[in-house]
C-alpha cells in the first residue's frame, strides 16, 4: 500500500527523508518533537539534497539547545528539559544524515551535541533517573533507569534499534510506561550510540551475554520484583532481545516491535542475484569487486554503506554480509517461552512478513497484533501512531505482569 493510498500523503518526495519526517513528528507524543519546528525545517529541502537534509536538522537542533541553555540559566528547568530532549532527538537525525555526506568528519561532533542535549535533559527532567554502570565482561555499559512516580514494582527494559537515540526511546515508550507505573531502563550495548561513537565497540549476535546481565542489573534495583521485568525490543533490538530470550527465560513477558528473524534480509533483498550467487558460491573476491564497481556510479549509496557496515565492524562488502547473516534467531526461536506481544505493522518496509514468522516459530507463546495504514499506523515501528502502540503494548504488558 501506497501512502497515498494509506490518507496520508508524503513529507518529502525522498522516501528516506519522508520517513525520517513520520519517525520526527511521532516523537512528538511523547516531548521529543516539535510538529511545527521540524515541518518548518524541513520544507524547503528537496529530494537528494543530503548537505540541505543534514543542515537543516543540524541548525534547528543548535536553535533548540540554545532555547535549553537560556531557559537553565533563567531557572526554568521544565523549559529547559524539554529543548534538550527535543534537541537531542533532532541532532541524532542529523548524526544518521552525516552517512550520506561526502565527510565524516561531521559525524563525532554532531554525535558530541547529542550527547550534550542529552545530559541536560538528565539534569534537568523532574523524572528521578539513575545513571547506571551496568557490569559487562570485565566493563561496564551505560544506563539510565528511569523511576516511575507511581511505581507498581514492575519494570521495563527497552532494547534499542541499530541507530536509535535515547530521546527517540524516552518519546516513543519510556515516558509511556513512567506514566503507567513501570520503572524503566534504557543502555547502549554493543555497537550502539555512545558505545560505537566513543568507544568503537560493534554490533555482536548473541545477546544473551548482553541482556542477561542487564536482567541482574535491574532486578538488584530498590522496589523492583525481579518476577515482574519485562523487555521491550524496538528495530533491530527486537533481533537482539529475541536471541536472548531462547537462552535467559527470566523475563515475564516481551514485546518485538516489529517481529524479526533475519536481519540480513534487508541488505541482500537490494542484491542482484547475480551478485547473491557469486556470494553463495563463495566467489568473495569478485563480488567485492562487482560491488565496488557499482558502487562508483552511487557513491551516496557506497557512504550509506559504509556507515551501516560501520556497526558491524566488518570491511570488505562479502565480509559485512556474512557478518549479517549470523544474525538471525530461526534456529533459537522455538526454544523461546517468554510470553511473546509481536507487533506487525502493514507496510512494513524493512523486514515485511517477519512478525509473520516468528510468530510460528514460537506460536505457544506469541500474540500477534496488526496495525494498519487505515488507522495511520502503517510502516516500520508504526511511527505515526505511537499513542495508538503505546495503548496497545501496554494494555498487554498490565495484564502479563499483574501481580
Amino acid at each position: 500500500m501506497s501512502r497515498s493510498e494509506s490518507g496520508i500523503r508524503p513529507f518529502s518526495a525522498d522516501p528516506d527523508f519522508d520517513y525520517e519526517i513520520r519517525c520526527a513528528l511521532g516523537n512528538a507524543a511523547g516531548g521529543a518533537g516539535d510538529l511545527g519546528e521540524i515541518l518548518a525545517a524541513v520544507t524547503h529541502v528537496h529530494k537528494g539534497d543530503h548537505e540541505g537534509w543534514y543542515a537543516a536538522w543540524r541548525d534547528l537542533a543548535d536553535r533548540t539547545l540554545a532555547v535549553a541553555v537560556a531557559s537553565a540559566a533563567g531557572g526554568h528547568r521544565v523549559s529547559a528539559a524539554a529543548a534538550c530532549l527535543r534537541a537531542s532527538a533532532y541532532y541524532a537525525v542529523a548524526v544518521n544524515a552525516v552517512s550520506a555526506l561526502p565527510e565524516t568528519d561531521l559525524l563525532a561532533p554532531t554525535f558530541a551535541k547529542q550527547e550534550e542535549a542529552w545530559r541536560g535533559f538528565i539534569a534537568h527532567t523532574a523524572v528521578t533517573v539513575e545513571e547506571l554502570a551496568i557490569p559487562y565482561e570485565g566493563g561496564e555499559m551505560p544506563g539510565w533507569f528511569f523511576r516511575a512516580p507511581s511505581p507498581s514494582g514492575a519494570a521495563l527494559v527497552v532494547v534499542n534499534g541499530s541507530d536509535g537515540s535515547r530521546a527517540s526511546l524516552w518519546a516513543s515508550c519510556v515516558s509511556a510506561a513512567l506514566e503507567r507505573g513501570y520503572d524503566v531502563l534504557v543502555f547502549d550495548g554493543p555497537g550502539q550510540q555512545s558505545e560505537l561513537f566513543e568507544r568503537g565497540v560493534p554490533f555482536r549476535p548473541d545477546w544473551e551475554n548482553v541482556l542477561t546481565p542487564v536482567f541482574d542489573a535491574v532486578a538488584a534495583m530498590e522496589g523492583v520484583d525481579a518476577a515482574r521485568i519485562a523487555v521491550l525490543g524496538i528495530s533491530q533490538g527486537s533481533y537482539w532481545m529475541e536471541r536472548a530470550l531462547a537462552f535467559d527465560h527470566r523475563f515475564a513477558a516481551a514485546v518485538a516491535d516489529p517481529g524479526l528473524v533475519d536481519v540480513s534480509t534487508s541488505w541482500t533483498a537490494h542484491l542482484p542475484g547475480s551478485l547473491l550467487r557469486l556470494l553463495e558460491a563463495g566467489r568473495t573476491e569478485k563480488f567485492d569487486r562487482e560491488m565496488a564497481l557499482g558502487m562508483k556510479f552511487s557513491p551516496a549509496t557506497a557512504r550509506t554503506w559504509r556507515f551501516r557496515a560501520r556497526p558491524y565492524g566488518t570491511s570488505g562488502y562479502a565480509e559485512t554480509i556474512e557478518a549479517v547473516r549470523r544474525y538471525t534467531v530461526a534456529d533459537v526461536a522455538g526454544r523461546i517461552t517468554t510470553p511473546l506481544l509481536i507487533l506487525s505493522p502493514e507496510a512494513e518496509q524493512f523486514w515485511p512478513g517477519q512478525s509473520e514468522q516468528l510468530a510460528d516459530l514460537t506460536s505457544g507463546v506469541s500474540t500477534v497484533v496488526r496495525f494498519t495504514a487505515a488507522e495511520g499506523a502503517g510502516e516500520h515501528c508504526q511511527p505515526l501512531a505511537r499513542e495508538l502502540t503505546a495503548q496497545r503494548v501496554f494494555d498487554w504488558l498490565d495484564d502479563a505482569l499483574a501481580p
